[in-house]
């Protein structure tokens, strides 16, 4: 799970937290960090109505309420205004889409359009296998160059030779902005005489009072395993202080994973456990029961992302809040976040000029504003996520993204760190959470596949020399 902006920017660089790469502000050359690789030989922006009929199977994963509803109006308007060209969508949920991605591309009918998770275990290992289409061509026909910031675009590159992401060519662009953060049930907290928090000391402070007033502090739910994931990832951004010293790792840049603010991290994790922040048993609840659960007001706090907004606010109403997680006092916010998951061309599509219009469709102006009617964080924000009411959960989201943002406070996924990572590290998290592995454990686990797959970086440079 993983976020979009539109409206035309100048080339100067846009920081976006999350999203700083060595080649931030650069469009480069072939290979070298840079959009300029011509994937595609369109040299013309494609017209979809002079394609002929043409059927467009489209596989994603925006299964949730708002984000499904979004994808749902975009689609009828692109059929609308082509009526030639049909959008046959396959919606998938994040893990079935994570597993079943590879064996589609592979086969001989893949789809037109993928949503291909960022990083090395997904697009990276796509893209060199030549799954997937480079956009660059399109980029500049379409000025994708110049409607999302380069941080943005770049999170989406991966290097010629098929080693690096963050740098080469272009082979996805994104819709939603989104971050993890805390949303609260005003009516429970209330009932626990404990105020919306201001400082991290305010929340963490908040949990024992929760649980003293008989209340659950914090809903969760981690069966599907991502959601520790980005439950640690907010505690080991508040135990390093900065977005900087993870994000370097995650870069392949930092000094690893065998540092204090990890085993804090997983310290913490396992003490909520332990003192039953979280509910019993959470490693066997779902995702979406815990979501659902924390609506029906069994619970003061769910960390999770932007895009369960729009599910939450349509039970919970005015009774919903959302935050970034507050930072300590003092200090500026940080939190795991960047981008959704990129829209893709797949190799194999006999369509793929009428696939980039579509593209284009989905991250346009327009779309930004159809994403904000539906509670969903559109990438590159426009007037209609400016005027929403500050004090809803929707404008509540919309300002933390910009306080995050302003404060590059944004640390990607710790999942894009290696071509396993996501497996390994969720599955490490779930004996973090039983009491199976203690966080010493965990730090020397993760430094391991961390160390292991950076040497086998210098190796292949080495034998490419």
């Amino acid at each position: 799970m993983k976020a979009h902006r539109h409206h035309k920017r100048g080339r100067s660089c846009i920081v976006l937290g999350a999203l700083l790469l060595a080649a931030a502000c650069v469009p480069g050359t072939d290979g070298s960090g840079a959009a300029g690789s011509q994937g595609a030989a369109a040299t013309a922006v494609p017209d979809p109505g002079k394609a002929g009929k043409v059927t467009l199977t489209v596989w994603d994963q925006q299964t949730r309420g708002g984000a499904n509803a979004q994808v749902e109006r975009l689609n009828k308007e692109f059929e609308k205004k082509y009526p030639n060209v049909t959008v046959k969508r396959v919606a998938r949920s994040f893990n079935d889409l994570k597993k079943t991605l590879k064996l589609a591309l592979s086969g001989d009918n893949p789809p037109d359009v993928v949503q291909a998770n960022q990083g090395y275990s997904d697009m990276v290992a796509f893209a060199r296998a030549g799954m997937l289409t480079p956009l660059d061509s399109y980029a500049g026909l379409y000025e994708w160059n110049t409607r999302f910031p380069q941080t943005l675009l770049n999170l989406n590159r991966v290097s010629a030779d098929g080693k690096r992401f963050g740098t080469g060519r272009l082979y996805g662009i994104s819709q939603e902005g989104e971050y993890i953060g805390v949303y609260y049930n005003k009516k429970v907290l209330r009932k626990a005489g404990v105020e919306p928090p201001k400082t991290w000391q305010d929340l963490t402070g908040a949990l024992p009072k929760l649980k003293n007033a008989g209340q659950l502090p914090v809903q969760f739910g981690n069966l599907d395993k991502y959601p520790a994931i980005h439950t640690f990832g907010v505690l080991q951004g508040q135990a390093a202080g900065s977005a900087e010293p993870v994000r370097e790792t995650v870069f392949g840049r930092g000094e690893g994973f065998d540092t204090d603010a990890t085993r804090e991290a997983a310290r913490t994790l396992a003490d909520w456990a332990k003192k039953g922040y979280f509910p019993k048993g959470a490693n066997g609840k779902g995702y979406d029961d815990a979501a659902k659960q924390f609506a029906d007001g069994k619970g003061a706090f769910l960390i999770t992302g932007t895009w369960q907004l729009a599910d939450l606010r349509k039970p919970m109403g005015d009774d919903l809040g959302f935050m970034p997680p507050p930072p300590a006092a003092g200090q500026q916010p940080v939190t795991t976040g960047g981008e959704g998951l990129p829209w893709s061309i797949t190799s194999k599509s006999d369509h793929p000029e009428v696939a980039a219009a579509y593209l284009d469709f989905l991250t346009d102006a327009h779309a930004s504003k159809v994403m904000t009617e539906e509670g969903v964080l559109p990438v590159v924000p426009g007037e209609a996520a400016r005027e929403l009411d500050p004090d809803t959960a929707g404008g509540q989201m919309f300002a933390g993204w910009q306080k995050l943002n302003a404060a590059d406070g944004l640390v990607p996924y710790l999942d894009y760190t290696t071509p396993t990572f996501y497996d390994t590290l969720s599955a490490d998290l779930q004996g973090v959470l039983s009491g199976d592995l203690d966080p010493d454990g965990l730090a020397e686990r993760m430094q391991k596949e961390y160390a292991k797959f950076r040497a086998q970086q210098r190796a292949e440079n080495e034998d490419a020399k």
